[in-house]
């Protein structure tokens, strides 16, 4: 059984000062478990077929699988993008691959109300959950609330959401300390990695939060960034993700391009040609940036391959649960 402990929200030693405003939503167990119960629910999709879940599956640190390379909704319809992993959400200033939602708790308003999604305005959303039969004392008793209202709809799935924390990987325990964590070939790629990779992917939460076109688009439909600045510059840019857990979140890129690490590593060094907004880091003077030879990408692969926090995709914490 989960301790009481386990519903409060803590920083690992080695990462940054939250983002997250929890000094306007306090994680508590009935806010939590109120979350999971509201994260879990077709019941608030329009016809009942999809939840939050649907998208975002535990063994895969909450994204997809292969099954469904881009985020799918009622009557099987299908979005554009690829949906990403959900963790450590605590630490991010920005949401989505565009970076359209600037604060956690409205990020699953554009899942409700996406037509290719759950299609349902987020208003029918807070009165399915006044209509339920046990939603509204279960508010009761996580707010101190006699009616349930959107911000704290907003609020428990926020609950939910940042407690799910990935820091407890092999090369997590590597940092704190446990020097026999990684294995030769792992520490060898960790070295490539800081020399190719960490540009963009910082340590510890393995991306920077930046945006940048990585070329992943041969011709660019998707304008990523720039839909929500509507500022050039920001054509085919899309949020740099974290690389925790890229084991289990295949496929990869936001247009599902690759299926596996080898795939995408053979972009950088081969696939990469250049276009409008094309990231430096990546392309420049004519050719790619990043040269690998066959083993010193096998290597990486294997160090990337120790960020698959095992504990987390596999908590009983994040299990659907009636309680």
């Amino acid at each position: 059984m989960p301790r009481e402990d386990n519903y409060r929200f803590e920083v690992p030693a080695h990462f940054p000062d939250p983002t997250y405003t929890f000094r306007n939503n306090e994680v508590t167990e009935d806010g939590f478990k109120l979350g999971r119960a509201l994260f879990f629910d077709p019941s608030l999709s329009r016809d009942g077929s999809v939840s939050c879940s649907s998208c975002h599956v535990q063994t895969h640190a909450f994204a997809d699988t292969w099954l469904h390379p881009f985020s799918f909704g009622v009557e099987d319809r299908e979005g554009k993008r690829n949906a990403p992993p959900l963790f450590n959400l605590a630490f991010h200033r920005e949401f989505f691959w565009d970076g359209g939602v600037t604060h956690l708790d409205f990020a699953p308003i554009l899942a409700f109300e996406s037509e290719v999604e759950m299609d349902l305005s987020f208003e029918e959303v807070v009165g399915r959950i006044r209509r339920n039969s046990e939603y509204p004392d279960r508010f009761k008793k996580a707010f101190g609330i006699e009616e349930v209202t959107g911000p704290f709809v907003l609020h428990a799935l926020s609950q939910f959401m940042v407690m799910m924390v990935s820091a407890d990987s092999k090369y997590d325990r590597y940092v704190k300390g446990d020097k026999q964590a990684m294995n030769s070939q792992e520490l060898h790629g960790l070295t490539l990695f800081r020399r190719h990779c960490e540009g963009c992917h910082q340590e510890p939460l393995f991306t920077d939060l930046s945006y940048r076109n990585n070329g992943v688009q041969r011709v660019i439909i998707d304008l990523g960034r720039e839909t929500v600045t509507e500022v050039p510059q920001d054509r085919a840019r899309f949020k740099v993700p974290s690389l925790r857990n890229i084991e289990v979140t295949s496929p990869y890129m936001h247009n599902a391009r690759f299926e596996t690490l080898r795939q995408v590593l053979d972009h950088y060094t081969d696939g990469v040609s250049d276009q409008v907004n094309i990231d430096p880091s990546v392309f420049v003077d004519g050719k790619p940036v990043i040269s690998l030879a066959a083993d010193e990408k096998e290597a990486i692969i294997a160090f990337l391959k120790t960020l698959t926090d095992h504990g987390f995709i596999s908590n009983p914490l994040f299990f659907n649960s009636n309680d």
